[in-house]
């Protein structure tokens, strides 16, 4: 596993949104949602095999802090590790999407179990605007036969799949070498058999970041997001010249509450850059309401 800078662990959070974001409808398009019990158990293996996990908040607790701070939407994304968990988690995010509308809710399954089409269209149906698949908890390449359904069913609903497959931040506690499981060449194998697939890949790629780069160039669908790649948290991170040259193509996010920084540590790099005030809002909210938001992405 990559090994993380211990120096920024004393951040202090912020109160609010930073300027010139104060009052904006910012949109973090990377946030998780879990019942309180999975939670619990993605901070354990967290405490033990990753970083210390700053804000233990369970769902509501989630949406109340990032709320209370100028955060309007977030993109509400989850995943399963086994069969049969897919279906509940699904319909434990819309319930919340319902009653909390900062929420955007979507829908994981895993890839290959049993009625796996069927739970990603009955969750799309009830509302669902995206799909989450995590190849390094999943166990499987983004390239992997069984990914097939995920991205025709994406395609089909009009919403975007959002797919953890860049190499890191990876784990030997995942049972697999995701390195050799992921890639970018993988990547582009995938989104050349599913060109009506659109396609979020977070952590700009990480690690392969001019690579992920490159490839939107070729696929007009794909979009990158920022998760925990602009804080110098990981020793190795992006030209953060990408923040200007792809502004139309990168959406914010942050992985939280999993975080072990403050929650608006790379808002603030982002915030800071001296974007022109387009491409700020692109990356901050524009790129997000047009993928999660709107009919049709």
């Amino acid at each position: 596993m990559i090994r993380p800078n211990p120096l920024v662990l004393d951040d202090v959070d912020g109160s609010g949104l930073p300027a010139p974001l104060t009052g904006a409808a910012v949109i973090d398009a990377h946030v998780h949602l879990f019942p309180d019990a999975v939670f619990d158990a993605v901070w354990r293996w967290f405490d033990k095999h990753a970083w210390p996990v700053r804000h233990r908040l369970h769902s509501d607790g989630v949406l109340d802090f990032l709320e209370s701070r100028g955060v309007a939407k977030v993109v509400a994304l989850h995943y399963s590790h086994k069969p049969g968990m897919a279906a509940a988690l699904n319909e434990y995010v819309l319930a919340i999407a319902k009653r909390r509308p900062i929420a955007i809710p979507t829908a994981t399954v895993l890839p290959g179990e049993p009625g796996d089409r069927e739970i990603l269209r009955r969750a799309l149906g009830d509302g669902c605007r995206g799909i989450k698949i995590h190849c390094h908890v999943q166990k499987l390449a983004v390239d992997d036969p069984r990914m097939n359904v995920p991205f025709e069913e994406a395609a089909r609903a009009g919403v975007p799949l959002v797919i953890h497959c860049g190499r890191e931040p990876a784990s030997d506690a995942y049972g697999i070498d995701a390195r050799e499981l992921c890639g970018v060449d993988a990547t582009a194998r995938m989104l050349e058999r599913h060109p009506e697939t659109t396609v979020v890949v977070p952590h700009i790629g990480s690690d392969e970041f001019a690579e992920y780069e490159a490839l939107l160039d070729r696929f007009p669908r794909l979009w990158l997001d920022t998760t925990m790649t602009l804080g110098g948290y990981f020793p190795k991170g992006p030209d953060l010249g990408i923040l200007a040259r792809r502004s139309s193509r990168l959406l914010y996010g942050t992985d939280f509450p999993n975080l072990p920084y403050a929650w608006d540590r790379e808002l603030k790099v982002l915030a800071g850059f001296g974007l022109a005030r387009d491409a700020l809002t692109a990356i901050a909210s524009g790129n997000a309401e047009k993928l999660f938001c709107a009919t049709s992405p």
